[in-house]
């Protein structure tokens, strides 16, 4: 099993970050740069993926080559700030199959509810990568997973553009099982579960609205 948290520290993730976190980042900047994380940090949370052989004809010869092994990948978008990083995930995995799980976070309990849930089929038998670019309380994200495993997932990441030391904690407590990788580890929360020093709101920064 991978270890439960990976910061993925490459300097064209760092260096993208850090103009996503300033404040007077562009919307079109914004959505841009998290395309282009969403791509490098799919590099490493499909490092691990089954691999099988297959025979081809090169121009040259008959040869085996390595193929992706099983059924498609499961991308599952945690709405609606999960869709940034599911576009270039998606540019990367063009085969993939798509669900999307509907939360939003109750403002005065931080508690997640839920308002929507479409996945694929067959999720027992897939590799399944959730996608959303805050961890921060941690209860929507561990939310999501429980609903997933309800479907039957059993392999499950979490990729997401920022985490909180809480919202690892929630995750490691509630799903051990699921490895997380993000670009950064932040520092904390503040008391409204915001992720401090973060980049604010990642929904609002990506679609331009407050």
């Amino acid at each position: 099993m991978p270890p439960h948290l990976t910061v993925v520290e490459h300097p064209l993730i760092q260096h993208k970050l850090t103009i996503m976190r300033q404040k007077d980042t562009s919307t079109a900047s914004f959505r841009q740069l998290l395309r282009e994380i969403s791509q490098l940090l799919a590099y490493e949370i499909t490092r691990d993926l089954p691999m099988t052989q297959r025979t081809i004809d090169t121009p040259m010869q008959e040869m085996e080559a390595p193929v992706l092994a099983g059924k498609k990948l499961a991308l599952i978008s945690i709405l609606r700030a999960g869709n940034g990083l599911l576009d270039g995930v998606l540019e990367l995995i063009p085969s993939a199959r798509v669900g999307f799980v509907g939360l939003y976070r109750d403002e005065e309990t931080l508690q997640p509810v839920q308002y929507y849930f479409k996945v694929p089929d067959s999720l027992q038998d897939r590799r399944v990568i959730a996608v959303d670019p805050m961890l921060a309380t941690g209860n929507s994200s561990a939310a999501a997973i429980d609903l997933l495993k309800e479907a039957g997932a059993t392999d499950i990441r979490f990729l997401c553009l920022l985490a909180a030391p809480e919202g690892v904690a929630k995750m490691k407590e509630a799903h051990p099982d699921v490895p997380i990788v993000t670009a950064a580890l932040d520092s904390r929360l503040n008391e409204k579960g915001y992720i401090v020093p973060g980049l604010g709101d990642a929904g609002d920064r990506m679609f331009g609205t407050k």
